[in-house]
């Protein structure tokens, strides 16, 4: 969507806020401010809603939050004293007064239209019971809060996912309907789904209170309703009654016994479990910031209790993610460091699927060891056959190998568990990435644009959609995405490629692949 005032436009699919032709350097954050702003423009923001929608409930200072206004105005042309398109309303908030013009770019709503029918005709109800997880309601009243509700939302989407005749939405699909109102039978719909739950967690002191209700998306009747009430000392007994209870009412004449325990070990105090949903919140954000603050938490987490897996797992996980990215300070270190608390919550976790995914990525992005990866994450799908992303890992690494036909698969099996996935692009880069190297050039280029239409800036997939064009026949497109990759990366060559990406140098399929960049028009 374009939204266009002034001289400016700001550009939702593309991130982006231009003035006239030219792009406006802004930094995440203050475009989620414009956006959120301009999207609420009929009302007045106030600093509680800033706090929930840009800062995700976190605590932040009355300097952070005029510095990131001022710098919304600045990139706008505005000023605190003009105010002409940020309005400050004394005692209440801000609002954006500017007179703003929607619009759809035609090509876009083709795309989308596409897109959404695709998905649309592919999603029939499962022939086993299907269920999504909403984003739990934080009904504490505290916005610092938020994460633990998103915690808990997590815990039960674990739990249910261990019952292998349940078939559960992953949670990135579920967490897209976060904070909003729509209907429980268009989800069902979205998402191919019998069953929806919501709930709702209230934490006050010591004190915890769950409650849901199961509602049947084909009717919109609710099925069951329930509150479980104890003390933050039971918080996993309380996970388990609930999670257990929701299955009975899914499939009464199941063994509750499938369920199993939420946690292959429990943490043994709750301030490290409470320390690392804070740093599996941070995560999501996926920011240089926010992962560096994450370690900094799952760090005092194993001070506190040192040999708990999930908090081992998740900081292998964030290094992993630091390496991807280009943010690692000491890249020596932290492949060590994560390598090595990978390899101690398996020997610890070895029963616990998210610790077995986690150190698989770990393994697969420091180590760029395929095989160890792929079995780690065939250990954890044996565990949770509902895990999107460990499909997903498991689909990279068996592309490494030379399997392109099981990548495909498996791609396809994790789309379709995770089908309104934020990260999407990586399931679709994958997908155009083992078309590519089956020879389906018309297949790879497809699944690279549909990646780069979610996430323009995604440099695998421009260089994937560069190399499908150039083996068509279609140079000036290839070209265009070659220069497109080039302004976001300028110091790229093919021999710094070879070192980041070890398979593609020695095998038949990446030297094809590198032969293609080439011929597409990529530096050596």
């Amino acid at each position: 969507m374009l939204y266009l005032f002034d001289n400016y436009s700001l550009d939702t699919d593309r991130r982006e806020v231009r003035q006239g032709a030219a792009v406006v350097a802004v930094e995440p954050q203050v475009f989620d401010l414009l956006e959120h702003l301009i999207l609420h423009r009929d009302r007045i923001v106030s600093k509680d809603d800033l706090i929930a929608s840009i800062w995700q409930g976190r605590i932040v200072s009355e300097s952070a939050i005029s510095t990131q206004i001022n710098a919304a105005r600045c990139a706008i042309a505005d000023s605190g004293e003009k105010q002409r398109l940020i309005k400050t309303i004394p005692r209440k908030g801000i609002r954006f007064v500017g007179d703003v013009r929607e619009e759809q770019k035609p090509e876009d709503m083709a795309k989308t239209a596409i897109s959404s029918e695709r998905v649309r005709s592919r999603l029939t109800l499962p022939d086993r019971p299907s269920i999504a997880v909403l984003p739990f309601t934080n009904m504490s009243g505290d916005p610092e809060q938020e994460y633990f509700a998103d915690g808990m939302t997590e815990e039960v989407i674990t739990a249910l996912s261990r019952c292998k005749w349940l078939f559960v939405i992953a949670r990135n699909s579920s967490f897209i309907y976060k904070g909003k109102a729509v209907d429980v039978r268009e989800i069902g719909r979205d998402l191919g789904v019998r069953y929806v739950l919501e709930g709702s967690v209230r934490r006050g002191g010591n004190q915890l209170r769950f409650a849901g209700q199961l509602i049947d998306t084909t009717s919109g009747a609710y099925i069951w309703a329930d509150r479980f009430d104890g003390d933050m000392s039971d918080v996993f007994v309380l996970q388990d009654r609930f999670a257990q209870s929701i299955v009975a009412a899914v499939e009464p004449s199941l063994q509750l016994a499938e369920i199993g325990r939420l946690k292959s070990k429990p943490a043994t105090s709750l301030e490290a479990y409470d320390l690392t949903l804070r740093a599996q919140q941070l995560e999501y954000e996926f920011t240089e910031e926010s992962l560096a603050a994450a370690l900094r938490c799952l760090t005092e987490a194993l001070a506190i209790d040192p040999s708990y897996p999930p908090a081992m797992a998740l900081g292998a996980y964030c290094y992993g993610e630091r390496r991807i990215q280009g943010w690692a300070q000491d890249l020596t270190g932290e492949v060590a460091e994560g390598l090595r608390l990978a390899s101690r919550a398996v020997e610890l976790g070895t029963d616990d699927s998210n610790v077995l995914w986690m150190a698989a990525f770990a393994v697969w992005r420091l180590a760029q060891d395929a095989q160890r990866a792929r079995d780690l994450a065939n250990r954890s799908l044996r565990l949770n056959p509902n895990s999107a992303i460990a499909l997903a890992i498991t689909a990279w690494a068996e592309m490494q190998m030379g399997h392109f036909g099981k990548a495909i698969e498996l791609l396809h099996r994790a789309e379709r568990l995770s089908p309104r996935d934020p990260r999407g692009w990586l399931i679709a880069t994958g997908l155009g990435s083992a078309h590519f190297y089956e020879g389906h050039f018309d297949e790879a280029a497809s699944w690279a644009e549909a990646a780069l239409f979610q996430s323009p800036r995604f440099t695998v997939a421009l260089r994937l959609l560069a190399a499908s064009l150039a083996r068509l026949g279609q140079q000036e497109k290839a070209a265009v995405a070659v220069q497109k990759l080039l302004n976001i990366e300028p110091k790229f060559t093919l021999a710094e490629l070879r070192k980041r990406v070890r398979f593609l140098d020695g095998t038949p399929w990446g030297n094809r692949f590198l032969d293609a960049l080439r011929l597409a028009g990529f530096p050596e």
